[in-house]
Formats: structure tokens, sequence, C-alpha cells
């Protein structure tokens, strides 16, 4: 795993050294064992490195043998050694044993369709001085990041924003769009981020930049699902099968590794599976309570047989690490448990350098408890649209507390805007009650349910779940759970293998029919059943429970003042409205709503607009040199 930055200036003149410098020096966490650079006539490449395979000859920037290609890369290719093979048959002739060389000889071999022939996580720039034009590439599921910022002067790039926003001229400001989507979603979704002027690459996306600055985007990987009604014991074999085969593939490195371990079935399926290769040390973190993760874990890892590691984060622990925390992140993601999974890889991290994870499961084989939703209400999706729209007036005028109200309402709302992801925090009319400015876009700006639109108009032809799945995929995936995951264990200079999220996995995920995914009052009904015999009895059944911060409690105590008082802090009075942050959290005291996760929302944009727009005022007792400093 590595860090990567670069520079295209469109006037011809290279980049200067002490900026790439710069840009590269604040993503050493990324990287702490090795840095290259490269400049040429109006492009320079920055590079940090983290050692994980051929670590004697694997420097960057590198080059193909008359070095009219170079490359910087983040991520691994799993199956570089086949493409290898292949490309000294065709009579490539290679110096290292890295995966990276691979891609170099790979892109001459078949230039921009190199792409879609990986296996594996991704984000690199290709330079070719021939062509004189730039190839940049994110993995199929954006696993890794890719951030860009282009001009008709220029054109910056790198894995975090941090290394563009060291750029002579980079502006510093909120984009009032993507404020408005992150109330509703928790982060902001893709291609946009909350700095005006920087996108980010989507993943299974690829892009050319000439040198006079004519930029190209495509998609060269979309995952769709196909159900196809084959029996249901064909398809549990293949999951074994394939994901026994991922595991193997992701366990290729030169340094120790481990694996994250939860209660539940997805990280303890890693687990079991990495057992069948190697012994293995395991790591776990909960909080002090009924749901503490460690407990069962624990268990876990016992039948298992690995040598297991676990921390209790405590109230404290959790609020202290928010200043470096909220700087790693680069722009708001409200998710709780990313702070839980901080604390996660600073465990790991200081046994082993590469970790496997269970990410990804939930949305290939349809994990989230939201998924059943369209089952349970499908006696009312048989009446007609003018009924259906006449029953949800009806709905809205009953009593708040009235029985079977959120039902019907639920009923009688299009899937296409009743569900736009895991997470929904605040609706348009909530958003247009904390908004201090802005509110005048809420009726132009493009929407949430616009956003998932986009999605859902793709999958017209498909069931609800696997609508839904398809929404998961392409916003939440790499919008929350893979951003956290890269954020969150880059800050200690971990790695972190996904091994569900394989093309070869996803194959076969795809073609699942959604009977055989939601059966038996389940969710991931056929992968339970292809896990049977492979981990333990009492994991099988387990519901899922990811981290389960106490933040609701924490809200209602000291915390909860603390917490309103550095969102007043944080320099956001033009955007929010203050009082009714502090009405929110009244109620929440009352126990007249649960607040928690929308004032935790507001927070985390506090935190981040403090640490990245207020660089001379501190956040939480440091400020940003501070923090980067702290973090380096």
């Amino acid at each position: 795993m590595c860090g990567i930055t670069g520079m295209m200036l469109f006037n011809g003149l290279a980049p200067s050294r002490e900026t790439l410098q710069r840009m590269t020096d604040v993503i050493a966490h990324r990287g702490p064992n090795d840095s290259g650079f490269l400049t040429d006539k109006g492009v320079g490449l920055g590079f940090r490195r983290l050692s994980i395979i051929d670590i004697r000859e694997g420097h960057q920037p590198l080059s193909n043998e008359d070095e009219s290609v170079w490359i910087i890369f983040n991520g691994e290719i799993y199956n570089y050694k086949e493409l290898r093979a292949m490309l000294i048959d065709r009579g490539h002739v290679f110096r290292t044993a890295s995966d990276t060389e691979t891609i170099v000889h790979l892109y001459e071999e078949f230039g921009e369709d190199c792409v879609a022939m990986l296996r594996g996580m991704f984000g690199f720039a290709i330079w070719d001085q021939k062509k004189r034009k730039l190839l940049a590439a994110r993995d199929h599921f954006g696993i890794k990041p890719f951030y860009y910022h282009h001009t008709s002067e220029r054109f910056v790039f790198g894995s975090e924003i941090k290394s563009l926003l060291e750029a002579e001229g980079m502006e510093r400001s909120v984009r009032p769009e993507s404020l408005l989507n992150y109330l509703t979603f928790q982060y902001v979704p893709e291609p946009d981020t909350m700095f005006a002027g920087i996108q980010k690459l989507r993943p299974g996306h690829y892009l050319t930049m000439t040198e006079d600055g004519r930029m190209a985007v495509k998609r060269y990987y979309d995952p769709m699902f196909a159900p196809e009604d084959r029996p249901f014991e064909d398809y549990v074999e293949e999951i074994r099968e394939r994901l026994k085969s991922s595991v193997e593939h992701h366990l290729v490195s030169d340094v120790e590794r481990g694996c994250f371990l939860s209660s539940g079935i997805d990280s303890t399926a890693m687990a079991a599976h990495m057992s069948m290769f190697e012994s293995i040390q395991t790591f776990s973190v909960g909080f002090e309570g009924a749901n503490n993760e460690t407990i069962i874990a624990a268990e876990t890892a016992k039948a298992l047989g690995t040598q297991h590691y676990a921390k209790i984060i405590t109230e404290k622990d959790y609020f202290d690490c928010l200043p470096k925390a909220a700087w790693h992140q680069d722009e708001p993601v409200a998710d709780p448990s990313a702070i839980a999974l901080y604390h996660l890889a600073e465990l790991a991290r200081q046994h082993v350098t590469v970790v496997l994870s269970g990410e990804g499961a939930d949305e290939l084989f349809g994990g989230y408890r939201i998924y059943r939703e369209p089952l349970s209400l499908k006696p009312l999706s048989w009446l007609p649209g003018p009924l259906q729209r006449a029953l949800h007036q009806l709905a809205q005028l009953l009593p708040g507390g009235f029985t079977g109200r959120n039902y019907l309402l639920r009923a009688t709302t299009p899937l296409e805007e009743r569900f736009l992801g895991n997470a929904k925090i605040f609706s348009e009319d909530m958003k247009a009650s904390v908004l201090a400015s802005h509110a005048d876009l809420l009726g132009t700006y493009k929407n949430p349910i616009q956003i998932a639109g986009d999605y859902y108009s793709k999958t017209r032809h498909l069931d609800p779940v696997s609508r839904m799945q398809y929404i998961d995929m392409n916003l939440w995936m790499p919008g929350d759970i893979l951003m956290k995951a890269d954020k969150m264990t880059m800050a200690h200079s971990l790695e972190l293998r996904v091994p569900f999220l394989d093309k070869e996995v996803f194959d076969v995920a795809r073609r699942i029919p959604m009977k055989y995914r939601l059966a038996n009052g389940t969710t991931k009904h056929i992968f339970r059943k292809a896990m049977e015999g492979i981990i333990p009895d009492f994991i099988l059944d387990r519901p899922k429970l990811g981290f389960p911060v106490p933040m609701r409690d924490w809200m209602k105590g000291p915390r909860g003042t603390q917490v309103l008082e550095q969102i007043e802090a944080g320099g956001i009075g033009n955007f929010i409205r203050f009082s009714a942050v502090e009405e929110m959290l009244a109620k929440h005291r009352k126990g007249e709503g649960d607040y928690a996760r929308r004032l935790w929302t507001i927070y985390m944009f506090a935190l981040w607009h403090e640490t990245y727009l207020l660089p001379g005022k501190g956040t939480q007792g440091g400020n940003r040199d501070t923090v980067y400093r702290e973090a380096l």
C-alpha cells in the first residue's frame, strides 16, 4: 500500500521539486518506507511506499526498459504472477518481482484496456512520454481512492486530498451542494467532494489527460447484478471455491499478515479461510456494555485457533483521537464506526503490516436488514399507483404514534424515493430547518433522490432487493465503507485487503437469485449456508452489529455539551444554525427523539471545517499544523 500524487502543467513547464516534495511528504503515513519523484516536461510524479511485495526492488516511480513509460501505483494486484508469465511469453523483460512493473508492461501491450485485466485494488497513474499522455485509473469497486483537480492550467491528483491542497494556489472552500447531500448520506457521494474544485475518480473508471489539458473519463467496469435461476447447491459450491481462491490470492505479501475479527459472519469467514493457509493473528475492538463485540470475537478466535488481540475503547479514547481522525479522513464521513476502525487499525499495526477484512459481503450477498423491507411491504405492492398515492396521503394525516402509520407511509412510497442507501440522516425538510444559508439550493441542486435515480434508472429490469444492492455498491460502499477503511487504516500505515471485493467473487454474487439471498427470515441466507462447516456454528446466524458505538448515551451526558461547544467553535455558522443544533440536543436529552446521528453528522462537518478551513484555529487543542506533524 502506498500513496501517490502528481501534477501536469499545460504550459509545458516542469512542476517544482519543492511542490512535489510537500505533496508527497503530507501523505508519508501511507508509505513510511520509501519515497520517489519524477519530473518531466509538464509533468511531475511523487510517491510514498509501504513495502509489501518485492521489498528490495519495488521503488517507484517505476519505468519500462527504455524509460518511456512511468508509473506510480497504490494498491495490490493479485493476478500479477499470471499476467507476468503471459507478458514474458510475449517478449517483455522484467527488472523487478513487483506487481507494479506488471502494470507497466501490460500497458505497453494493451494500452488503456490493461485496466480491465487487473484483479486487485488500485489507484495509479501512468505517464507515457512518447504519447505525452497520462492514464489514471481506480479499481473496480473503489477500494483505493483517487482525487483530482482540473483547470485550464493544470491537473493535480493524489491518493488523498491533503496532497492536492499542498499545490500552490489551491483554494479551500466548501462546495454547498456537497454539504446538502452530505447531510442526507453522511458522506459526499462521488464524484464530488466537500471541497469546491476537487473531485474523485469513480470506481471502475479511468481517465486520460493530454499535455494540452484535454481530459476524457471512461467506465470500464459496472457491478451490475444479473440473477440466474440455477440450483441452490451450485451457488453454494461456487461461493466456497471463489472465496477460498480470493483469500489465497490476497495472502500474497512479504510481510506479516493478520485479520480483523468482529462478532459477525463476514470477518469470521475471512479468519477461517486465512487459517486454512497459515497461522494467523486476529484483532478486535469493542465498547463496554451489552454489545461488547470483543467477547464473541475472543470465543471465535479460540474456536479458530488464532492468536488474538483485543481492546476496549473508552469514551475518552474515542473522542481523544478525533482531531487526527478528522485530518486523515480528508472530508467528513459521519459514520461513528470509522473512529472504532481507527483504534482497531492502531491495534493491528502493532503486530502486522497487512490485514484482511470482511467489507463488501453485505453488498454482494444481501446482508443488510433493510434489504428485507421489500418483502415485508409486499402485501401492499400490488395496489395500483393512484390507490397507493391516496393511501399515502391518508397515512400522512394519521397521528405520529398511530400503529401502522410508518408501515403505510413506506409501503406507499416508491422504492426510488424510499431507499437512498444505508444512511438517510436529514430529509429535505430537516435540512431547511437547520441550514443558515444555501437553503435556496434545496429545490434546484442535484439532490439525493436524483443521485440515486441515476443508478435506479439502470436497474428497472431487476427485483427490488437487487436494485437496493446496486445503489449501495455505487454509493454507500465507496462513499462510506471503503473510504473509512482506506483512510483509517492508512492513518497507521496498515494495508487493508478485502477479499469479498474481488471481481471473481462478485461474478458469483451477481448471479445469485434474490430468493437465495433472503430466505428463512435471514439475510445472506445462501452465504450462511456456504459457510457451514467452515466457521463456528454459533456465528452462523448471529445478527449483524457492525461497531455498535454508544453514541446515543454519550450525547445524553456531559459529552453532548462538549460536542455542542465544539460545533459552535467549528466556524460553520455560515452554514448551520446553531440554535437548531441546540434544540436537537435538548430534545435528545428529554427523550423526545433520537438525534444522536444528526448531531454527529453536524459535529463531524464542524471538525472537518475547523481542521481544513480554519488553519489558524485549534481543533480540540491542536491546530492543523500540529495535527499534521503528529500524524507524521
